[in-house]
């Protein structure tokens, strides 16, 4: 799995009563990785591309957390189909970066959904957030920097208001290459930039806080 999922879901530090959702949950990566950590006391993902959904339920299925899991099979832009309105504490997501006509788009359709708008924009990904959270409820996402402006744009149109802002280097001296940003629902304005995290030292190896985050020594 990748660094942007181990990062989301450090990054959103969720708390161990809260139920969450994972959007766009992918293999269901995002749900393991959560319980792992935190174990909160409910978790959801939702997968519209029926052979990742099938993966995740897979995994899931393979890591004995069928009770603590729950992987549902359905597009968010019909969320109301599925789950209640305001019935989580926290929403977390990893979505498609991209837009739609930009970038190469793979031939394999997995591998484009998951990077390219196709099948949901950010716009969709923020309404079905508003709509899933309780008030004052918990947004975090993972994006990219060239991204921000129509992220934070999107977010306080959908009455979620940023709140913490952290970017992603790959070393000291080069551009951010992730956003980490997490909001908070029906809220009001203020908004804090947290220190950058640093992936790689100067010799390549990684850095004392990402092999925390992994768990390992460095």
């Amino acid at each position: 799995f990748g660094t942007d999922a181990v990062l989301v879901c450090s990054f959103a530090n969720v708390k161990n009563t809260s139920s969450v959702i994972d959007l766009g949950t992918g293999n269901g990566i995002i749900p393991l990785l959560l319980y792992g950590k935190f174990k909160p006391r409910l978790i959801m993902g939702i997968e519209i591309q029926k052979e990742a959904y099938e993966l995740a339920v897979r995994n899931v299925k393979l890591n004995n957390l069928e009770d603590k899991i729950s992987i549902i099979n359905g597009d968010i832009k019909n969320i109301k189909e599925y789950l209640q309105c305001g019935s989580f504490d926290h929403v977390i997501t990893n979505p498609p970066y991209l837009k739609s006509g930009t970038g190469i788009v793979s031939s394999e359709d997995y591998i484009a959904f998951a990077r390219h708008e196709i099948l949901c924009t950010l716009d969709d990904v923020l309404k079905a957030a508003r709509y899933l959270l309780k008030s004052k409820g918990i947004f975090t996402m993972v994006h990219r920097p060239d991204r921000l402006n129509d992220i934070l744009v999107q977010m306080k149109n959908n009455g979620i208001e940023p709140k913490v802002i952290r970017f992603v280097h790959a070393n000291a001296k080069s551009q951010a290459i992730l956003v980490l940003i997490q909001g908070l629902k029906d809220m009001n304005p203020s908004l804090v930039v947290e220190p950058p995290l640093i992936i790689h030292k100067p010799d390549g190896s990684y850095t004392e806080e990402l092999n925390m985050l992994y768990g390992r020594e460095s």
